[in-house]
């Protein structure tokens, strides 16, 4: 898609801190990190939201979070961590590009989101 930011990146057209890249994959250090360790996941094909996850995408979703699972451990995160989506505008997707945050470092609270 060409006016997505994210697909720009996987292009290489927009820089950003890579940590992890193959050819279905690039990880990228979050610019509004929310942890001490906060690396977004996306796949290198448009995927806008969690909702377009089909039978004949969905390989790409497992490699993510194998990918997720080998970061985990190189960014020192054996004491846990959180991964996160979000989905369409009540869950809060800023970017229209399936992507998946990986957080760590810290103790994570519980719930996510400030009480109603």
């Amino acid at each position: 898609m060409s006016d997505c930011v994210f697909c720009k990146i996987a292009q290489g057209e927009i820089p950003s801190n890579k940590v992890y890249e193959d050819s279905q994959v690039v990880a990228f250090h979050d610019l509004d990190p929310q942890a001490p360790v906060h690396v977004l996941l996306i796949p290198k094909e448009h995927i806008a939201s969690a909702l377009e996850i089909t039978p004949e995408n969905s390989v790409v979703v497992a490699h993510i979070f194998e990918v997720a699972a080998k970061l985990a451990g190189e960014l020192g995160l054996q004491n846990g961590f959180r991964i996160v989506n979000n989905c369409g505008k009540d869950g809060m997707q800023s970017v229209q590009h399936l992507h998946f945050h990986l957080l760590g470092k810290q103790q994570m609270g519980w719930p996510p989101f400030p009480a109603a």
